[in-house]
């Protein structure tokens, strides 16, 4: 049987998903400069802060609007990276705040996140013919070396002035930048600069590959300074946005697509995918994946976020164009079912960002609809998920 995720019409399909994702997110500059946080209309919420994170996805999934050949979604990409160049960037300390409140007040925090995110969108900009990309490029790489410990990870935080390091480590921040990493190498027409972001991520992987491996597939996410992991980090907080108690479901489908672009890691990836689909796949009577799971796999936060239905979606689809195996395209066109069926407004193709154990729309994590990287991914990936999509599109991997 032909494969379901290169399906002619499938195919046409997920254009027609991508435009209309980039047009249901086309208000989201801010009048002061950079990317507003989007509410659940696609209107922008102006009483809430300006992020450097969300304004680099957006330059991303712009640029990537623009190998497209979407109209008008170059010069949006073009705005983002204004807001990157402009009021989010430290011309005093060098690299990038967190975000900027409606009144002015900077959140001057440096985050490795947050740098990860604006190289990724450099690396984009760049393959796609943007202005500025080269520059924007090697400054985030610069920047985001400054947060690079002596065991070849990154730490997570450093206050605005680069003077003072948080204890915490975090391996979100590190997945994110072996995605930017991957991107960059693409993006870069340096062969000894595409090598070292080649051997960051590597490295980076391959310590990430090690823990998962000792916590049964199952990534721990948080580590003290001497990067010891911290099992019962936010046992309080299990919902937190971005430190979450336990194992996180979508990480280990991201990373399970992620060290498939790293190299010939396939059992790992296997392992990731299989672990996280049977600890998250509809494990409390519903269909749709749990956020998070404790060390034994059984079910924390059971509410469902849309972008670990995207993952899922990424990830069946370079895990079957790595192994040829039926069960990954099968899976890949249950995950699409589901989320045409909960997730996506049909008419907008915006996707609901969270929903309630027994799928009812939801905000207490994720309100609104602040950015389209997950989807935006989840159109684009599956034709061509072994290389970043900027260099897929530019060289016509997208059919």
């Amino acid at each position: 049987m032909d494969a379901r995720r290169l399906d002619p019409d499938h195919q046409a399909w997920l254009r027609e998903q991508a435009g209309l994702q980039l047009g249901f997110g086309r208000r989201f500059p801010h009048p002061q400069g950079g990317a507003a946080w989007l509410g659940a209309d696609g209107q922008p919420d102006l009483g809430r802060p300006v992020h450097t994170w969300i304004t680099a996805r957006m330059a991303h999934v712009y640029a990537l609007g623009s190998l497209l050949g979407v109209a008008g979604a170059g010069e949006l990409a073009d705005v983002a990276v204004a807001g990157l160049t402009g009021r989010l960037h430290d011309d005093e300390h060098g690299g990038w705040v967190a975000a900027v409140a409606p009144d002015g007040t900077v959140d001057g925090t440096k985050s490795a996140y947050t740098h990860a995110f604006v190289l990724l969108a450099a690396s984009t900009v760049t393959v796609a013919g943007r202005p500025g990309g080269p520059a924007l490029l090697a400054e985030a790489t610069s920047a985001l070396d400054r947060f690079r410990t002596d065991q070849g990870l990154y730490a997570e935080r450093w206050d605005r002035a680069f003077t003072r390091l948080d204890d915490y480590r975090g391996v979100n921040a590190n997945m994110h930048v072996v995605e930017a990493s991957l991107a960059a190498a693409d993006a870069t027409g340096d062969p000894e600069i595409a090598r070292a972001h080649r051997d960051r991520a590597v490295a980076i992987t391959d310590r990430v590959l090690r823990w998962a491996e000792d916590f049964d597939w199952r990534v721990p996410e948080h580590f003290d300074v001497d990067w010891r992991p911290l099992p019962d980090h936010h046992r309080d907080q299990p919902d937190h946005p971005f430190e979450p108690y336990g194992a996180t479901v979508g990480h280990g489908l991201e990373w399970s697509r992620l060290v498939l672009g790293v190299g010939d890691r396939l059992p790992a990836a296997r392992a990731l995918y299989d672990r996280a689909v049977s600890d998250g796949w509809g494990v409390d009577g519903a269909d749709g994946f749990v956020y998070t799971t404790d060390w034994d796999g059984r079910p924390v936060v059971r509410d469902r976020m849309h972008w670990v239905v995207c993952e899922a979606i990424c990830a069946a689809a370079a895990l079957h164009a790595a192994a040829g195996e039926a069960r990954y395209d099968d899976q890949y066109a249950t995950w699409w079912a589901h989320a045409v069926e909960h997730w996506i407004d049909p008419a907008t193709g915006s996707w609901q960002h969270q929903l309630t154990p027994d799928l009812r729309p939801a905000d207490s994590v994720w309100p609104g609809r602040p950015d389209l990287y997950h989807s935006m991914h989840a159109a684009l990936l599956p034709s061509d998920p072994l290389r970043s999509a900027a260099l897929s599109l530019r060289e016509g991997g997208v059919r």
